[in-house]
């Protein structure tokens, strides 16, 4: 298997992790993924070939070390370091589909497109559930391993002698295993990194959920404060109202101009020529009465 692939996809996803992820990162390279390669390969090459049991009978030893050994040990944890690393990528494929996502609308749309996520990496919306997802499969995946390998190989141990009694085996046989200190010593290292694994990505999740959390607050706080101070100056003001600078007045003003003007008709009023009639000025003598 060509580890170094592996490990340079594996490396695009630091720049997109917490500080926690960061550890849980170097941790499964450093003391899972290199002491996997370096050492613990070269511990189990020989564990079928040395695995001896005081028989001639054939058929005897392998069904032996197949009942005390189901899975291999470098198995599991090669299946372990591919299935736990795998939610990793998701989170890479997702910030890459946002790329592509940015980088088709600002071709449609022009360079002066606003994307909604301006950086892709930050974990908001989806990135943020595909992250808190992504943790708890890592710690999930290790959990069932962890389960495996204490029902293969009780406390994680491996004993210097085994008895077996399967056929073809015409009695009860012992069978010898191949430095079993040295194995018992390397699967106990894997175990406990294994567990600051599980713990780590446990403690990640937490801070995530805490963080939105305490966000979703700080907003909320910042909201209702800004209610009540402007209900303090609504009051303070005598319910006057007071905009801000570049507020609107929802109700338009009609301008005059729009308005038609229509020109009402007056009309002539006849004048009619009033006769008037002379009014004496001096009074008519009375007539003398006769003396």
């Amino acid at each position: 298997m060509n580890w170094s692939v592996f490990e340079g996809l594996l490396s695009g996803v630091n720049k997109y992790s917490t500080a926690f992820g960061r550890i849980w990162l170097s941790l499964v390279f450093i003391f899972r993924l290199l002491v996997y390669v370096v050492a613990a390969e070269r511990v189990w090459s020989d564990d079928h070939k040395d695995f001896d049991c005081n028989t001639r009978q054939p058929g005897c030893t392998n069904v032996c070390y197949d009942h005390f050994f189901p899975v291999s040990h470098i198995r599991l944890w090669a299946l372990q370091l591919i299935l736990v690393t795998c939610p990793s990528l998701l989170v890479i494929m997702h910030v890459a589909y946002r790329e592509a996502k940015a980088q088709q609308h600002r071709a449609e749309r022009g360079d002066g497109y606003r994307s909604r996520f301006p950086n892709p990496g930050k974990k908001r919306g989806g990135l943020w559930w595909t992250y808190l997802f992504s943790l708890i499969i890592k710690a999930g995946v290790d959990m069932v391993f962890l389960y495996i390998f204490y029902r293969f190989y009780r406390n994680y141990s491996l004993p210097r002698l085994v008895k077996c009694q399967l056929p073809p085996c015409p009695n009860i046989v012992d069978c010898f295993i191949s430095r079993p200190t040295e194995k018992t010593i390397f699967t106990l290292f894997m175990v406990v990194t294994t567990c600051i694994c599980i713990v780590l990505s446990l403690v990640e999740a937490a801070y995530l959920i805490g963080k939105r959390c305490r966000e979703r607050l700080q907003a909320g706080n910042g909201e209702s404060h800004r209610n009540s101070h402007e209900c303090a100056e609504l009051a303070s003001t005598g319910g006057q109202v007071f905009h801000r600078v570049g507020y609107k007045d929802p109700t338009a003003s009609i301008p005059s101009d729009s308005i038609p003007t229509t020109s009402i008709p007056t009309a002539s009023i006849p004048t009619t020529s009033i006769p008037t009639t002379s009014i004496p000025t001096t009074l008519p003598e009375q007539e003398k009465s006769p003396s």
